[in-house]
């Protein structure tokens, strides 16, 4: 039996763009959203999207709300959901204070990573009669599709390097690690733990940086190769549902800052936002996407 079509959705809204394109293809099927904006990361731009449209309300909440999210969802009548936009993982850390219900869902977690942590999320708004959904819903042409992505193939010792990258990213990615690795001369020089993607790369560019700073001018400071291949993955497991890989323009802006030349992304498990500006900014800079 099929479920019912969704005529009103819950979009818990992380940071940003993807909550907005969530946002516009569930309004273009015609389904009425509710978000509830986490006030540490939602984009302000959210209550300017509200007030032009009459079926999108939005609700303030902070990270440590909880209890307020599962109430707001009842009182709009809200019984399926979305997450959508990324939430640091260094918020779990931070000064944030939970409300009573996600302090006891925190002191249960065996381990407080992405996967522990969100899925007893999922669990306790499943428990309250609140599905939460795949966070491509409406998105599923924006998942990444098998192939070369841009103008140009990595070529063969690119090739070499992101196959080196792709057996150390599915091991950490198995461990709920990280997802990105990056890679010089089939060298680990970067892996992601909580900054996220964008500040992996940052990082290692700047790490070669350091190496040509303290070379001498005619010999290279190292043998590290000076091009930065970067891959990215999704778990062995990935619950489609939350943290799902994602590129856009900005990696594409980080990458060149961070003299990366090549990217390898998952085939149907990686959302490329803006297409044709991620492939504008790749050839601009000389960097190669495959999807495998």
């Amino acid at each position: 039996m099929k479920p019912e079509p969704i005529t009103r959705l819950g979009l818990i809204a992380g940071n940003g763009r993807f909550p907005f394109l969530l946002l516009d293809a569930a309004r273009s099927h015609g389904v009425e959203v509710v978000v509830a904006a986490i006030k540490e990361e939602t984009e302000a731009e959210m209550d300017a999207r509200a007030a032009a449209d009459p079926g999108i309300q939005v609700h303030w909440l902070s990270l440590g709300e909880l209890s307020r999210l599962i109430e707001t969802f009842r009182q709009e009548g809200v019984t399926r959901a979305v997450m959508a936009g990324q939430v640091k993982h260094k918020q779990i850390f931070s000064s944030i204070r939970p409300d009573w219900r996600l302090a006891k869902l925190l002191l249960n977690l065996r381990t407080r990573n992405t996967d522990m942590l969100l899925g007893a999320v999922a669990k306790v708004l499943s428990d309250e009669g609140i599905e939460l959904i795949s966070s491509t819903a409406y998105l599923e042409p924006l998942l990444a599709r098998p192939g070369v992505f841009t103008a140009r193939a990595p070529t063969v010792e690119e090739q070499q390097d992101l196959a080196y990258g792709r057996e150390v990213a599915g091991a950490l990615a198995g461990y709920d690690i990280g997802q990105t690795v990056v890679v010089a001369g089939q060298a680990r020089v970067a892996v992601e733990a909580m900054e996220g993607t964008d500040a992996t790369i940052e990082r290692a560019g700047a790490l070669l940086r350091s190496l040509e700073a303290e070379g001498e001018p005619s010999t290279p400071a190292s043998t590290l190769a000076r091009r930065l291949s970067v891959v990215k993955v999704a778990k062995p497991a990935q619950d489609m549902r939350f943290d799902v890989p994602v590129i856009g323009p900005n990696t594409m802006e980080t990458m060149r800052l961070a003299g990366a030349t090549c990217l390898s992304i998952e085939a149907g498990r990686t959302l490329i936002f803006d297409q044709d500006t991620v492939q504008k900014l790749a050839a601009a800079a000389g960097i190669a996407i495959i999807a495998v």
